[in-house]
C-alpha cells in the first residue's frame, strides 16, 4: 500500500467538510436523487451502464429501515421514469439485517417485488464478516423466487472460494471485487499478491460454472488477466461486464469500453456522503490516492 495514500487518509478528517467534498464529488453523485439521475444519464449517453445506490448502512431502528426501503423504491421509480440503463445496489443492514432477519426479509421482498415488476436487477452488497452468513442466506432464499437478484463476493475473504462453489450449484450472478472492510488475517488475505491471486481464482471458478460476473476492479493487473481469461472462455460481451467506481481511473474505464467490454459504474448518492467518504478512504487508502490523481490530472 502506498504510504502517501495512508498519510492522506489520516489527514482528511482534520480538514473542513468542504475540503473533503472535493474528494467525495469525484465518486459520489450528490445528496439528492435528482443529482443521481443526472449523473447516470451522463454515463448512459456514453453507452456506460450504472449501479445506483443510496448511501448508508447499519440502521439503528425499524423506522430508519422503513425509510431506507422507501428510498430504494424511489430509486427504482426513477430508473423506470427516466428509462435509465441502471440497476439498484443495496446493503441489507440498511433494512435491519443485523437487527431482525425476518423484518429485513419483508422489506427486501417489497423492493424485489417492485423491481421485478419493472424488470430492474437488484444487487446485494456484501458487508463485513459478522453478516456474511446471513447475507448469503438471504440471497439464496430470494433466488428461489426472483431471477433479477445478485450478490457481491469479496476476493480477500478466505471463505469465498467455498461460498462461490456452493452458490454456483444453481444459476448465479456475482459482482466480484477485492473487498474493503477491515478483517482479521484469520478471515482475510492481507497481501496484495494473495488477493490478486484469489480474485483470478474466483473469476475462473465463476466463469467455469457459468455464472454471470461483474468484474469490479481498478487494478491494471487484474483487468489485463481478466480480459485474457474472458478470451480463453470465448465469452461474448453480453455474458459478463466490468465494473468500476464513479470518478476513479476514468481513463481505464474508457479504455475498457473502447475495447468493446460492457462497463457499469457504481454511482452512490445521499445525505450521508461525509461519513461514507471518510470510512471508505480509511478502509481503502488507495481509493483516496486514485481520486487525488484524478483531481490533479495524473494517471
Amino acid at each position: 500500500m502506498n504510504p502517501l495514500n495512508t498519510i492522506l487518509v489520516k489527514t482528511i478528517p482534520l480538514f473542513p467538510k468542504g475540503f473533503v467534498k472535493l474528494f467525495a464529488n469525484r465518486y459520489i453523485a450528490g445528496e439528492t436523487l435528482e443529482q443521481e439521475v443526472s449523473t447516470v444519464k451522463a454515463l448512459n449517453s456514453k453507452k456506460i451502464m450504472a449501479t445506483m445506490d443510496v448511501l448508508g448502512e447499519s440502521i439503528k431502528n425499524k423506522e430508519e429501515a422503513i425509510k431506507a426501503k422507501n428510498e430504494a423504491l424511489q430509486v427504482l421509480e426513477a430508473i423506470e421514469k427516466h428509462k435509465l440503463d441502471a440497476n439498484l445496489s443495496v446493503k441489507l443492514t440498511m433494512f435491519g439485517l443485523a437487527m431482525d432477519y425476518d423484518f429485513c426479509k419483508g422489506l427486501f421482498t417489497e423492493i424485489l417485488d417492485f423491481a421485478n415488476s419493472l424488470g430492474v436487477f437488484v444487487r446485494i452488497d456484501m458487508e463485513d464478516s459478522p453478516v456474511t452468513d446471513i447475507t448469503i442466506k438471504m440471497y439464496k432464499e430470494m433466488r428461489k423466487n426472483y431471477e433479477r437478484v445478485g450478490l457481491v463476493i469479496q476476493a480477500y475473504l478466505r471463505r469465498s472460494y467455498n461460498d462461490v462453489y456452493k452458490l454456483t450449484e444453481e444459476k448465479s450472478n456475482f459482482r466480484l471485487c477485492k473487498g474493503i472492510y477491515i478483517e482479521p488475517e484469520s478471515l482475510a488475505y492481507k497481501k496484495k499478491e494473495e488477493i490478486r491471486e484469489n480474485f483470478l481464482k474466483l473469476l475462473n471458478l465463476m466463469l467455469d460454472r457459468k455464472a454471470y460476473v461483474g468484474i469490479a476492479t481498478h487494478d491494471d493487473y487484474l483487468t489485463m488477466n481478466s480480459e485474457n481469461m474472458l478470451k480463453d472462455y470465448g465469452l461474448g460481451r453480453e455474458q459478463y461486464e466490468f465494473q468500476m467506481l464513479l470518478g476513479v481511473r476514468e481513463w481505464l474505464r474508457d479504455q475498457l469500453a473502447e475495447r468493446n467490454h460492457r462497463m457499469r459504474i457504481y454511482v452512490p448518492y445521499g445525505e450521508r456522503w461525509y461519513e461514507y467518504s471518510v470510512r471508505r478512504f480509511k478502509e481503502n487508502p488507495n481509493v483516496a490516492g486514485h481520486v487525488l490523481k484524478s483531481l490533479i490530472g495524473i494517471r
